[in-house]
């Protein structure tokens, strides 16, 4: 689990370090970089319960919001037929930009969800 924390954490930073031109990098960076201290916490063999909970709370509601936003998630499948996430960000199409925000939620919510499930498996040896 060591190398698979800081393969996501070295991952979360290059993700908030690509924040920085974003419309919203003070939303973003905080975001993936909590992931990545956490992440590097759990290879340093500092695992925090509390911290990955708190992640996958916020990270769940903050999906919830992308979900349902004008021009989120939703509305990228409804009305813009899936369009193709990975053309570049353009500030006339931000239903790709909180989409692809979405997926970073997810993201970070099943390497938390996985520290929880192996840590647990861990402790109960």
């Amino acid at each position: 689990m060591k190398i698979f924390n800081i393969s996501f954490a070295v991952i979360f930073i290059l993700f908030a370090l690509l924040q920085y031109n974003d419309p919203d990098p003070y939303l973003w960076i905080p975001i993936y970089g909590y992931a990545a201290i956490v992440c590097i916490l759990n290879a340093v063999n500092k695992y925090d319960r509390f911290a990955h909970i708190a992640g996958i709370i916020f990270c769940i509601g903050f999906g919830i919001k992308q979900l349902f936003v004008r021009d989120g998630v939703l509305d990228w499948i409804r009305r813009y037929d899936t369009e193709n996430l990975v053309q570049s960000m353009k500030a006339t199409k931000p239903w790709i930009e909180n989409t692809r925000e979405f997926g970073g939620l997810i993201i970070i919510v099943l390497v938390l969800l996985i520290n929880i499930s192996t840590h647990k498996k861990a402790g109960a040896k």
